[in-house]
């Protein structure tokens, strides 16, 4: 049983949850060891006393303590709110909703349980459990707003739309007078009843809901987009074609309110002359919109589309946007656009009409228009579709010639030389961009991205610290890990891959993990927030966004890199165990096992001083530091270079790559090689086809579908009988009894030109004839003659030969040094 507290130890028990809720957590351990000096056994005090414990950092002995309370005192709803609380605050958030629910049902009327049960189970996705929570707190406040929508907001996300509709319409039919014009969350409110009702398809509704209760709302134009997306798809076309015209009245520049208009006005898409009459009224309309004269160019032809063209070009030129060739880069893939777009330009220049147009200059600087028009050119060969450097870096040099303080001529020569391959000259050219207008962030991160794609770190590092705080612990990479720049961490640790740096690269990708980690656990509390703010489009539309994280291409581009950086361990292990990498040889052997005894060193050493930290009695502390920042005990990524099970670390990455970017070829294919080399051939199998299904001619699918079968044969006797039945009658993408040397020679001559290809049906000849090694490394070399040859299959060309160590390598670098003059890559090194 629990012990009973006096009036004066009950005041200060209170005093103690008070002392918690201010933070002053010196005072709340001082008053709770007061009290259990006289109580020893009071549960609840143990408990909030773990709780302070908890905040102060020392998490190890609050779980323990927070023990002691339940068995104190098993039936007190108090200790099994905080072990919620202790495991919601170490992220293990199933135990935290059993403790919760274990709470509730010792203290149903607790409206601060049931909403931290609540938000946990909206924060696992536990929908039905979320909507028995929500529906019990609108029991216990129905007068509250918030509470009807969190419960419409509850069915809504467990795809009970109609359900939805139904309680906020009787939260409606509750209020004795209509809401003011002026109220926000009632505006939200009417635009979400109005989506649930679109959402179920029944457009009639929605419009007459949105032309009555959506009539005065306070986002004007999400009704009016809203109406005339309602009015088209009930064919109203001649009322769909007035709303449309009053939204593009309101924003001439936005696409889809032209293609809104053309097809509420019913013109043929074949119809051009009806089409250009529509953009061109607009054009007239008003004289400064460029979307009315540049959308044509997307739909024109022939003699029409020359002369909208060079209207559109000359319009620009004169102005000297430097936007001009971005704007217009996605013709190019028409090839007939694709030629007069540069005819035009070079017309421009000829016909001297940068000297004398009809429009003022910026500044007055009559040269505005022959500059831009260089500018257009440089961009125009840079481009990989009309790719010709040399005249680009002529072009980007007449430009500079004439505007020699233009930021983005240095950068577009920058990229230039980036395309060259001479990464050093690409870094250069962008830092004297970069001093050109030190002010500007967007040029700094360019500068610092192009040192990092150079391998210079520290310039980088140097370069973002323009921008970062001077005042944050640990220099700029530590405020950049702060202000969490995904791009920053994953161009840095691509570099240390590069350098050999195996530790530090796995550091960022890790660092970029984790950091999607933190964006998930954001998310807790706007699930309080929205809805007390009354947004709760917004907040829906995060809850989406949130459910698919992962398929963003920052996580991808990092996470493969890891992969990749795992596949590499696991087949070459590491010298050292930290940064550079092993060459495989026996004397390494001696030098894996310093690493292991100095890792070990290093793990008994952090374990020493932790235990005599939690010895330490607790010391004096000052305001705010009662959060001390956690010291990274790992900072060049030592022991993650060090692992033993690679294959296991790398399918942390993996894992949410498969589930999120099943469509992704190149996941496909890490799944691959992740699976075979782990022996689950099953799993490895699936992701083989689901490659294949994307795209049966690559290469990779070519090369693992060879591989699959050779690590059949070789493991077919200690495959489970079950595994082997499925894997015969799913793999069928190679005959039961095929020659596979045969079906590799049949692959390479279907894609003899492709570089990448062959080079994949030569890796290929080498696992089935080991013996052929010197003849088949002459053929990789003798790849960089083919005339379709690109830099990047050249560079994996090397890449493999390095790898094989293959004398070869040498005469390759020298043959492609000849193709491409100016990349770097394959300088011979000193």
């Amino acid at each position: 049983m629990p012990q009973q507290l006096s009036a004066k130890e009950q005041s200060l028990f209170r005093t103690v949850v008070r002392n918690y809720e201010d933070k002053q957590y010196k005072k709340g351990v001082k008053a709770a060891d007061q009290i259990l000096r006289k109580n020893p056994k009071h549960g609840d005090t143990l408990a909030m006393k773990a709780l302070i414990m908890n905040s102060q950092g020392k998490t190890d002995e609050a779980f323990a303590l927070a023990k002691v309370a339940l068995q104190c005192d098993m039936k007190s709803h108090v200790c099994w709110h905080v072990y919620g609380l202790l495991y919601r605050a170490v992220k293990n958030f199933e135990e935290a909703i059993k403790a919760y629910k274990f709470a509730l049902r010792l203290e149903p009327d607790s409206a601060q349980i049931q909403r931290d049960l609540a938000l946990l189970q909206i924060q696992m996705r536990d929908y039905q459990g979320y909507i028995v929570s929500r529906r019990a707190m609108l029991t216990a406040r129905s007068t509250l707003r918030q509470s009807w929508t969190a419960l419409a907001v509850a069915h809504h996300l467990n795809g009970e739309l109609a359900e939805a509709e139904r309680v906020l319409t009787a939260y409606e039919d509750t209020l004795k007078h209509p809401p003011p014009k002026s109220d926000f969350e009632n505006s939200e409110a009417v635009m979400y009843k109005n989506s649930l009702i679109a959402e179920q398809g029944d457009i009639p509704k929605a419009l007459e809901h949105l032309e009555s209760a959506g009539k005065y709302n306070l986002d004007k134009l999400a009704v009016l987009e809203l109406r005339a997306t309602y009015l088209a798809k009930l064919d109203r076309k001649e009322e769909a074609a007035k709303a449309y015209r009053a939204l593009l009245d309101r924003n001439s520049e936005y696409k889809k309110y032209y293609d809104g208009l053309i097809e509420a006005m019913e013109i043929d898409p074949q119809d051009i002359k009806l089409r250009k009459a529509v953009y061109d009224g607009y054009a007239e309309k008003y004289p400064r919109c460029d979307a009315a004269r540049r959308l044509p160019l997307d739909f024109l032809h022939g003699d029409d589309f020359q002369e909208a063209a060079s209207g559109y070009i000359r319009r620009m030129l004169d102005k000297g946007v430097p936007s001009t060739f971005a704007n217009l880069k996605h013709l190019y893939s028409d090839s007939s656009k694709k030629e007069v777009l540069p005819s035009l330009v070079q017309q421009y220049i000829d016909s001297d009409k940068s000297s004398a147009n009809e429009e003022p200059k910026r500044n007055g600087d009559t040269s505005k228009g022959a500059s831009a028009a260089y500018y257009f050119l440089a961009q125009h060969y840079n481009y990989y579709l009309s790719r010709d450097l040399d005249k680009a870096m002529e072009y980007i040099e007449r430009a500079i010639e004439l505007e020699p303080e233009s930021v983005d001529f240095h950068m577009t020569k920058a990229r230039i030389w980036k395309h060259y391959g001479d990464t050093q000259s690409a870094s250069e050219v962008m830092e004297q961009a970069r001093a050109l207008d030190t002010r500007d962030r967007h040029i700094n991160t360019k500068a610092a991205k192009y040192q990092l794609r150079n391998d210079d770190s520290e310039a980088a590092i140097k370069t973002m610290g323009l921008f970062t705080r001077a005042e944050t612990v640990g220099g700029p990479l530590a405020d950049l890990h702060d202000m969490q720049c995904v791009w920053f961490l994953t161009e840095d640790g691509q570099s240390y891959v590069r350098q050999g740096k195996i530790g530090l690269a796995l550091k960022r990708f890790t660092s970029i993990y984790n950091i999607f980690d933190v964006w998930q656990e954001d998310q807790f509390d706007f699930h309080s927030f929205s809805l007390r703010k009354g947004q709760i489009r917004a907040y829906v539309e995060m809850m989406r966004w949130e459910d698919h994280l992962r398929e963003h291409p920052f996580y991808s581009r990092a996470a493969l890199s890891a992969v990749d950086v795992y596949i590499k361990i696991h087949d070459k292990p590491l010298m050292n165990g930290t940064n550079g990498v092993g060459n495989g040889d026996a004397e390494d052997a001696a030098e894996r096992k310093k690493a292991a005894k100095k890792a070990r060193k290093e793990a008994q050493k952090a374990e020493r001083e932790l235990a005599a930290k939690r010895a330490e009695p607790n010391k004096p502390t000052t305001p705010g530091s009662d959060d001390p920042k956690k010291k990274d005990d790992d900072p060049d990524g030592a022991k993650l270079a060090a692992t033993t099970e690679p294959m296991n670390d790398a399918m942390k990455f993996l894992t949410p790559l498969l589930q999120f970017s099943p469509k992704s070829i190149d996941v496909q294919i890490a799944g691959f090689e992740v699976y075979i080399r782990r022996r689950k051939y099953l799993l490895a199998l699936k992701c083989l086809l689901a490659a294949y299904a994307l795209d049966k001619e690559h290469s990779k699918v070519h090369e693992q579908i060879v591989r699959f079968k050779l690590a059949l044969d070789e493991d077919s006797e200690i495959l489970p009988p079950k595994s082997a039945e499925v894997i015969k009658s799913e793999f069928t993408l190679l005959p039961a009894c095929v020659d596979l040397s045969k079906y590799n020679d049949e692959y390479l001559s279907k894609h003899k030109d492709c570089a990448r290809r062959t080079l994949s049906t030569l890796k290929v000849r080498k696992l089935l004839k080991p013996d052929s090694a010197s003849a088949i490394e002459k053929e990789v070399a003798g790849i960089v003659k083919l005339p379709t040859i690109t830099m990047g299959e050249a560079i994996e060309a090397l890449e493999l030969l390095t790898l094989w160590k293959s004398s070869e390598a040498e005469g390759f670098r020298t043959e492609a040094a000849a193709k491409w003059p100016k990349a770097t890559i394959f300088a011979t090194k000193a």
